[in-house]
């Protein structure tokens, strides 16, 4: 029901800086969303980064990167971003976002989420 297509993708040297864009669009207008970037790595399990329950908006993010990453919404234009800084090896991922019309629950879950993008591609060599 909501389709994504994320961008910005690219390789990058350790300590460097990248900037995802996610823009959506939906059959239904929904009057608030569910957005988070999820990253998976080769044979590991995809997992939450941040997200955005784009009513408030309220913004959060996991552990590893808090501090680091930056989530910011357009909510006129339905895109948010994930300004990512001070990269290391270890965030290399593809990245992939995830959104629904807000039906009262917000986390970084991939089971909230039939809706995904194709993923941008992240790479940070040492």
């Amino acid at each position: 029901q909501v389709q994504l297509v994320e961008s910005g993708g690219d390789s990058v040297q350790a300590g460097g800086s990248l900037k995802l864009s996610c823009a959506w669009t939906s059959k239904y207008a929904f009057t608030n969303y569910c957005v988070v970037w999820f990253r998976q790595a080769p044979g590991k399990e995809r997992e939450g980064v941040a997200g955005v329950f784009t009513g408030g908006p309220h913004i959060f993010y996991a552990a590893s990167v808090k501090g680091r990453f930056t989530l910011s919404l357009e909510k006129t234009a339905n895109t948010v971003y994930l300004q990512m800084n001070d990269l290391k090896p270890e965030d290399t991922a593809t990245y992939y976002c995830a959104a629904e019309g807000y039906g009262g629950t917000c986390r970084l879950e991939t089971s909230l989420f039939g809706s995904w993008g194709q993923g941008t591609q992240v790479t940070v060599s040492s």
